[in-house]
This record gives structure tokens, sequence and C-alpha cells, in this order.
């Protein structure tokens, strides 16, 4: 990875801390955008940025691009993990405010979050944008309608966003299956980390040709590799990442 500059949305969740880990090995001065009670959970490290921000809130997300905007100029990563899962349950069972606040959480905060950050990124060395999708949004699993939908609008955002910024911005995705994270138990900020998860992890794992659940060193490698250079001539693609269980 070459970027220096990068911001993660989410950056307190459990991929978050991990590629927030990894980036600052690899030499990147990172910023990390997250819930004030997320961030008051998982502190960032010194020589990290903390900004407070709900991703669902257009003048909140302004004010924390301005202050990074303040303290950097530019940036050259974005890595978008806002989102959270709900439980199993049907179409026909999901009430209207339930729907509207998982596409609310899960795909208007891409929108918004996108937008916010589209001008530092234009304005980076080499910019690229990384947005977290899910093999969900076109692994159809009943029970999962309104997460799925957004989801899959994040990937059509994705592409939109690539070929809109091209030539300058690169912009792709990565759409994982399941990770042993607090994702699994209604994400960071959202629920007891040490909850037990709400899914037959034997009967899960069973399904993956590579016998396990993903962890999140699993997700943060591809994401590095969508922010460098060894990706420079990729735009609106989408990694799936998911142990061999779906394969488009």
């Amino acid at each position: 990875m070459t970027k220096s500059r990068i911001a993660i949305l989410g950056g307190c969740g459990g991929i978050g801390r991990e590629l927030v880990t990894r980036a600052e090995q690899q030499g990147a001065t990172v910023a990390v955008l997250d819930l004030e009670t997320s961030l008051l959970r998982h502190p960032v490290s010194e020589g990290v940025l903390g900004l407070p921000v709900d991703a669902t809130n257009a003048h909140s997300l302004q004010v924390a691009f301005e202050q990074l905007a303040t303290e950097w100029g530019a940036i050259d990563g974005f890595v978008n993990l806002c989102g959270f899962m709900h439980a199993n349950q049907t179409i026909a069972d999901m009430t209207e405010t339930t729907w509207s606040e998982f596409v609310n959480g899960n795909l208007n905060s891409m929108f918004l979050a996108s937008a916010a950050a589209m001008p530092l990124l234009a304005k980076g060395n080499h910019p690229a944008m990384v947005n977290a999708a899910s093999g969900l949004a076109q692994y159809i699993r009943p029970g999962f309608g309104a997460y799925a939908a957004a989801k899959a609008g994040v990937i059509a955002l994705t592409k939109t966003l690539a070929i809109e910024n091209a030539p300058h911005v690169r912009v792709n995705a990565v759409a994982p299956s399941a990770v042993d994270t607090a994702f699994l138990r209604g994400g960071t900020g959202r629920s007891n980390e040490n909850e037990d998860i709400e899914m037959d992890l034997d009967a899960y794992i069973n399904a993956i040709p590579l016998k396990r659940i993903a962890t999140p060193i699993d997700i943060v490698e591809p994401m590095l590799f969508l922010l460098g250079s060894g990706s420079a001539y990729m735009t609106g693609q989408v990694l799936w990442i998911n142990g061999g269980a779906y394969m488009p």
C-alpha cells in the first residue's frame, strides 16, 4: 500500500481496528471516524486521529471532513465500513420503520459519507475509496432482506462513483461473508461484543469450502490491496471474500 493519509469510517469495529493497525504498520497516517460511543469503548492509539461522527447525518459528516481538511488538506484513501446487521426477519414480518432503519444505516450512510469524502480524495495522491458491501448483496438468503437490498445498493453506488470520478479517483468494494466480529452481534457501539452469535456456526462452517469463518485480517488485506498501487488498474470492481461459499 502506497497511500499515506487514510480515513476509516467505522474504524472502531473489529475489521476497522485491524485495518488501522495494518495501515499504520505500512506507514500510513490514519484517521478513525466512528460513533462517539464506539470511540469511547475503543479509543484510538497515539498518532491516530479520532473523529466522532454519525454517518447517517450529513452535517456530522461535514464537520468531521472539514476537520480532516484542516488537519491534512487531502486524503489519499477512504475506507467506508459503516453499517450494521439485523436479526433474521422475513420481509412479510418487517415493519416500514425497521426497513428504513437498515437502509438508512447501511446505504444512505454510504452515500452521505462518499459525498463528504470525495472532495478531499480528489486532492489526494493516487486516491482510492473502498466500500464494504456484503456477499448477501447477491447471494440471497432468507431473513436478511433489508440488509441485502441495502448492500446491493452499495455495490451499485460503488460502480456509479467509479465511473463518475474516473480517472482520478478509483472506487472499489469488498463483499465479505460472515466475519467473526461484533458485527454479527449487532455492531460495535450497538451491542455487547461478548454476546453469543445468533447463527449456527457449525452448520455455516460446514457449508464453506475453506471450512472456517472469516477473521478480520481476511478482509483487511484485500482492502489494503484495493487502496494500493497493486490495484492501480481496477475501479468499479467487487472482491467477493467468502472462503469459496459463493462464486459469482
